[in-house]
């Protein structure tokens, strides 16, 4: 079982190292296409649209299949499309390269979940937050060799072809030690096909406003560093550092945490922290304070959409592929729409004031945090 748990550590992190990489050598497809802002942000709109289907669409694979005859083909072809857009000629080629980059992806993110869920299952105690402490690992990685290329001098194509030759390699090594999961069975000793398990669509709910939060970090707490606190260009990254640094430190610890606790206090004690952190930032008013209140709402967030991705996949095996799918779909959206909301408030009412939101949805999810209790996901010994 050790093998498993290793090979889907090793498909989270090339599934980070793809997006890191990917982003990094933004500017430079941006440059050699000529693209204004806006025409960049339709492609990269694509993306979103691409994993959005992909996530609908693997739902039913993955339990009609099992997870490891999905999850290897994809983190494969990851390698594939990654090259993709290097080679586009225009805004239309542009688009649907990454159309099909985020097809991949979301087909991927469902499919290594499930099968992270069944090692999990296996494995017989919490370590589901490891799993995606090490995407945001590869994710940094993946930054990392994109600005290592870039600084180089070297092409988008070559950047795109060295890495993704290594995630193809990697990805085959690691379907070699990948857990073969069986489809459960979708129909009862009566006959009856049973639909989802209850409460999935309220974790999807959770997810969402924990993602809303990532969004609005990422987008906005280097604004709101800049422009509201006055702090310097350099200074006023911090923001968005901390909040990265601390997501990642708190994934890495979340699986003793849940083992110790149990996900319900966990998520319950998470949401808490993230509130608080994000309240404190925007109360004192303080570059400094801002900085660390961005840590805590990091280290408040990353824990949550592990366990909820947990129980999703938990409360019924013959599911788990359906469930995931919708849980992850609801939760990207809140990714995607978190920025967009914290920008049309902070036009009517302020940035202060529209950043309050992801505070107050962190606390919604910290009272709401009884909806994770399920017999499976208990720590064990309880």
């Amino acid at each position: 079982m050790s093998r498993a748990r290793v090979a889907v550590y090793l498909l989270f992190f090339l599934a980070g190292a793809a997006v890191g990489t990917w982003t990094a050598r933004i500017p430079a497809i941006k440059e050699n296409l000529g693209l204004s802002d806006g025409r960049l942000s339709l492609a990269l709109l694509a993306i979103a649209a691409g994993a959005v289907v992909g996530m609908q669409a693997v739902g039913r694979l993955v339990d009609r299949y099992g997870s490891s005859r999905v999850m290897i083909p994809a983190a494969l072809l990851q390698g594939v499309v990654l090259v993709l857009p290097a080679y586009a000629a225009n805004l239309g080629t542009l688009a649907a390269a990454l159309f099909g980059f985020g097809v991949v992806h979301g087909v991927l993110d469902v499919s290594m979940n499930a099968n992270a869920v069944e090692v999990e299952r296996a494995w017989g105690r919490p370590i589901m937050s490891s799993f995606h402490a090490v995407f945001s690992i590869g994710g940094f990685a993946g930054a990392a060799v994109g600005g290592l290329f870039a600084h180089l001098a070297l092409s988008p194509a070559v950047t795109f072809l060295s890495v993704g030759a290594v995630i193809a390699l990697l990805a085959a090594w690691a379907a070699a030690w990948a857990l073969r999961s069986r489809p459960a069975p979708v129909i009862s000793a009566d006959g009856v096909r049973p639909g989802l398990p209850k409460g999935i669509l309220f974790l999807g709910v959770l997810a969402f406003c924990c993602l809303v939060g990532e969004g609005a970090a990422a987008d906005w707490s280097s604004v709101y560093l800049r422009e509201d606190l006055a702090a310097s260009a350099g200074f006023a990254a911090a923001g968005y550092a901390a909040f990265s640094i601390m997501m990642t430190a708190g994934r890495l610890a979340g699986d003793r945490l849940a083992a110790r606790f149990g996900p319900v206090a966990l998520v319950r004690g998470c949401g808490l922290l993230a509130a608080a952190g994000l309240g404190l930032a925007l109360t004192i008013g303080h570059p400094v304070a801002a900085v660390a209140g961005f840590g805590c709402f990091g280290a408040g967030l990353s824990c949550i959409v592990p366990q909820v991705f947990s129980a999703a996949g938990h409360r019924d095996p013959a599911f788990a592929g359906r469930a995931l799918a919708r849980v992850a779909s609801i939760g990207y959206l809140g990714f995607l729409s978190g920025p967009v909301l914290i920008g049309g408030i902070a036009e009517l009412s302020g940035l202060p004031r529209a950043l309050a939101v992801p505070a107050l949805l962190a606390a919604f999810v910290a009272l709401a945090a009884t909806a994770l209790r399920t017999r499976t996901t208990e720590p064990v010994g309880s």
